[in-house]
């Protein structure tokens, strides 16, 4: 179960690359205004240091930090299409695209980091 956490900190510092770095230098290509790119590229990265602090400081019981990074992703694709809707005449085509792929990963990861911390909690509560 630990190894998610580095799994959602790659997939985190990945994301923030892209929109971040990549994104920002392709701005016009893909429409998404440069201070949504760089607010949406700062919130993974808070991501990503969340997880690497579970991954190697916490001990014992990790359901409810799984939990709280799945919560917090699934939020971070509601502010992601929020953001989008919010500055639509700019977007084009490939920053729809990109969007929705990325909360389409994002609420992947979510969904099973949630699935295994309440697997993991209905088997400790047997224990």
């Amino acid at each position: 179960m630990k190894k998610l956490f580095l799994l959602d900190a790659a997939g985190a510092l990945l994301s923030a690359f892209l929109l971040g770095v990549v994104l920002v230098r392709l701005e016009s290509f893909f429409g998404i205004p440069r201070s949504t790119l760089y607010f949406l590229a700062a919130l993974p990265v808070v991501f990503a240091m969340y997880d690497f602090y579970c991954y190697y400081k916490v001990e014992g019981s990790l359901e409810k930090y799984l939990k709280g990074i799945a919560v917090v992703n699934l939020f971070y694709c509601g502010i992601s299409l929020l953001m989008a809707f919010y500055h639509i005449e700019y977007f084009t085509i490939y920053g729809w695209v990109y969007i929705i792929v990325e909360i389409i990963i994002v609420m992947a990861l979510a969904l099973y980091e949630l699935k295994v911390a309440n697997a993991q909690t209905k088997n400790t509560k047997y224990e």
